[in-house]
């Protein structure tokens, strides 16, 4: 989508219809007249920056597509975006080098929006051993570091499940932001060699299952993001944290944690 290009009445109206919502949906939902949207998604209202702000909540637009409504409206973007290395973003660097160190023996890392690799605690490398050098040079993704054939997807052996679960993740996060940067990468993923196994549900969670010098490892994953981030560089930026999911998987990590901490 793009939204540059775009008068800030059809962004709108993209957005609506991304989220699904007629304009009496969003009319209801933002406690304005119908009348009133239909006004502004046509251009013969202009809106206030208020107004934007408020749809923009009400839409669930990500803070960087905020910005860019924001200017097609005339308005100052209201939302900075600093390099994680900023000053101001130290508060926020320290807490993801402790949320990291904290979770170990347990693997886990921060990714930016487009899954790209941004920090990772002492358990990550130990598993990525003998994977093909250019696929680990930075930029590193770790979407495409998982299911390219040449990378993890071998080891995975779950992988038409593991599979099946990355890209339901890359789709919804599509169809949150918009990007056309995580389409490229959902057509690419999309094209890898899909397993003959058929991706059959099971139990209560979506387990990976990978395969190790060290014997075979079941974990289970949890995401986190910060919840009051005003920031567009912070808010797009998430922890993968995995958990053992049996006792034989414990017994590794602590293992591979003691040997290589």
């Amino acid at each position: 989508m793009n939204s540059t290009a775009l008068p800030v009445g059809a962004l709108l109206r993209q957005w609506r219809q991304r989220r699904r919502l007629s304009q009496l949906d969003l009319a209801c939902e933002a406690d304005i007249s119908t009348r009133h949207l239909s006004f502004v998604e046509t251009g013969r209202a202009r809106p206030s920056r208020e107004m934007l702000l408020h749809l923009a909540e009400r839409l669930q637009i990500p803070l960087r597509e905020r910005n860019l409504l924001l200017i097609a409206g005339g308005y100052a973007p209201p939302y900075g975006e600093r390099p994680l290395d900023d000053p101001a973003l130290q508060a926020a660097r320290d807490a993801i080098d402790q949320l990291l160190a904290a979770h170990e023996p347990n693997p886990a890392l921060a990714i930016d929006r487009h899954w790209q690799l941004l920090a990772a605690n002492r358990c990550v490398p130990p598993l990525l051993a003998d994977l093909p050098e250019e696929l680990l040079q930075p930029p590193l993704n770790v979407l495409r570091l998982s299911l390219h054939p040449q990378g993890l997807a071998p080891r995975i052996r779950n992988l038409g499940q593991w599979r099946a679960h990355l890209l339901a993740r890359l789709q919804r996060d599509l169809e949150v932001s918009a990007d056309p940067a995580l389409a490229e990468l959902l057509a690419e993923l999309t094209g890898y060699p899909a397993p003959a196994e058929p991706a059959t549900p099971g139990g209560v969670l979506v387990p990976l299952q990978l395969d190790t010098p060290w014997g075979p490892l079941s974990l289970i994953s949890t995401t986190t993001v910060f919840g009051t981030a005003v920031d567009v560089t912070l808010a797009e930026l998430a922890l993968e944290t995995f958990f053992p999911a049996d006792d034989a998987s414990a017994r590794i990590l602590r293992q591979l944690h003691d040997q290589y901490a």
